[in-house]
This record gives C-alpha cells, sequence and structure tokens, in this order.
C-alpha cells in the first residue's frame, strides 16, 4: 500500500499479516516506524529498495514501544542505515541503548530456542544515535512533520505518531489489534490488547480519546495494518476495556484465575465476533486470537496485582 507516501511492510512475524511496520517517504527521504524483529530487516530493506530509496536515504526509525514484535530489530536495522537516528519514548530509551534488561526477561518467557526463531538477535543502538521523544516531540521529515505524544495504558513506554498529511495515527498498540482475517462486512473487527506488566485501563481510555481529539481519518496498526471509521471502533475499545476489566475483577481470587479469564475473553471475543458478521466460526476467531488471550489474561492479571498492592 502506498497512502501520501504511506507503503506498510509485512515482518513476518508469527505469521502473515500479523505484524506491520511502516516506510514514510517524503522528498526522497524515508523514516520507519517500527520495525518488527531482527529477522524483519530484510523485509524492510527491500520495501526500500522496491520505493526506489537505499539506506542512506533514510532519517529516522521511531519505535512507538519497546516491546519485541514493535522494536526488538531496532538496533539491527540501525546497523544498516547509517544517516538515521531512532526516536522513542523516554522510558523507552534506556532498553534501545541496552536491550539486556529485555533479553533476560522475554528469554525467562519464551526460553533461548524461541528467543533465537522469532526474534532473532537483539542489538544495542548507540546512545548518540538516539532521540528522546518527550511529549510533544516534532520530527522533520524533510520538510513533513510527524508529532509524538505520550499515549500510555498498554505500556508506559508508549508513544503514538500524527502525521498531519494523510491525517492518520501510527498508534503501535494503543488502538488495540485488528486482524483482516475478522474484517466482515460491517468493517474492521478490533481488540485491545492489554498485555503484561504496565496494563491501565484508565490511562489506555485516556490515550484513545486524545488520538480521536484529532479527528483522525485512519488508524495505522501494528496488528494489522490501516483502519477506518475510527469513532466507531473508539467505542468497541471502550466498551471492551470495561468487559475485559470486569472480568479480570469477577476472576481474581480463584484459585483457576488464569483460565477463568483466557475462558471469559475467548467467549466475549467469540460474542463479539459473531455479532460483527465475522466469516470465521467460533473455533477460527479463538484461532487467530490464541496468543492475544493469554497475554490479555496475563496483562489483566498484572493490572489485578499490582492494582492490589
Amino acid at each position: 500500500m502506498n497512502d501520501h507516501g504511506i507503503h506498510t511492510i509485512d515482518t513476518a512475524f508469527q505469521r502473515d499479516h500479523f505484524d506491520a511496520a511502516y516506510l514514510m517517504i517524503e522528498n526522497g527521504r524515508g523514516a520507519f516506524i517500527d520495525c518488527g524483529t531482527s529477522n524483519s530487516v530484510p523485509r524492510l530493506l527491500a520495501a526500500l529498495k522496491n520505493a526506489g530509496l537505499s539506506p542512506t536515504d533514510v532519517d529516522w526509525l521511531v519505535a512507538t514501544h519497546v516491546h519485541l514484535d514493535h522494536a526488538g530489530g531496532a538496533g539491527a536495522l540501525m546497523a544498516q542505515l547509517p544517516n538515521a537516528r531512532l526516536v522513542v519514548h523516554p522510558r523507552g530509551a534506556p532498553h534501545i541503548i541496552d536491550p539486556a534488561k529485555l533479553i533476560a526477561g522475554a528469554t525467562a518467557v519464551y526460553g533461548e530456542e524461541e528467543m533465537a526463531r522469532s526474534y532473532g538477535r537483539i542489538l544495542p543502538v548507540p546512545e548518540e544515535r538516539v532521540v528522546v521523544a518527550e511529549d510533544g516531540h516534532r520530527i522533520d521529515l524533510a520538510g513533513r512533520e510527524l508529532l509524538c505524544i505520550d499515549t500510555p495504558g498498554h505500556a508506559k513506554h508508549h508513544l503514538c505518531v500524527w502525521d498531519a498529511r494523510s491525517r492518520c495515527w501510527f498508534t503501535g498498540d494503543t488502538f488495540g489489534l485488528s486482524y483482516r482475517e475478522l474484517d466482515s462486512d460491517q468493517g474492521a473487527f478490533v481488540v485491545p490488547t492489554s498485555t503484561p506488566v504496565q496494563f491501565e485501563p484508565e490511562a489506555l481510555k485516556s490515550s484513545i480519546a486524545r488520538l480521536l481529539s484529532y479527528s483522525p481519518q485512519g488508524m495505522y496498526l501494528t496488528h494489522y495494518g490501516r483502519v477506518h471509521d475510527v469513532g466507531k471502533l473508539a467505542d468497541d475499545l471502550y466498551e471492551q476495556i470495561d468487559a475485559m476489566t470486569a472480568i479480570g475483577r469477577d476472576c481474581d481470587g480463584r484459585d483457576n484465575r488464569h483460565q477463568c479469564m483466557t475462558a471469559a475473553l475467548t467467549s466475549l471475543y467469540q460474542d463479539r465476533a459473531r455479532k460483527h458478521g465475522c466469516l470465521l466460526d467460533d473455533a477460527g476467531v479463538a484461532q487467530v486470537l490464541a496468543m492475544d488471550i493469554e497475554l490479555n489474561a496475563q496483562g489483566l492479571a498484572s493490572w489485578l496485582d499490582r492494582d492490589r498492592r
């Protein structure tokens, strides 16, 4: 896709049309927004070549946040982009410069074999090439201004990027996830993402409201692609965030809390998918959302436990 100089790149993380990075081109200069994993770098460089640019033509890599499916490949990509600087939230910058804690945390969850398979080698980015983006930070891409705002809720180190030219946001995980398999005649189907460990439901709703205040025409999601009808989708997200927190509270205190939450979340999404007219049956919906259901339950548990402390 090429709309206002914006190219959607499938990073091939996990499966097709699951994880996107974006290339924006203005006056022969380029910026990547999110980059997937180290394994994604050849695809990003190929997209650059297909667009008629070379690695020396890229000025910026913007990380919406430092979760590995969004920024795990930052070090490997930056090593191929000699003129680029990396823009990241203040809370994310230390982990981009020294990813040791990110690597250790993810390895503890996934194991070394899965880390190597899914994420590849995670490299640091030299500190002098990192730009810390406070709320309201502005990027100049060959005269095209990109605005970075602080959008907590999914993670405290999350920012979203506003492109006034296209009147679209690059939302990382703040505006949820929307897989194309779940589209219907009613449009896109969206699900909030509450992955551990920094999910904050009220902050997330406030961040979504802040995005809407710009009257956007579309949202570019990492998972996956551009979605329209943003007012309706925002209402869907608000409803589900409230439903998810209610599920968390209902299951809290039970011996089988995690299983209780995954079962209830599965039912919630299946019911909404049926009402949305999704072509997949309940089993198909559960399969597409299996990883996200697991992570959302973990995120709810983190929120409940943190709230209790």
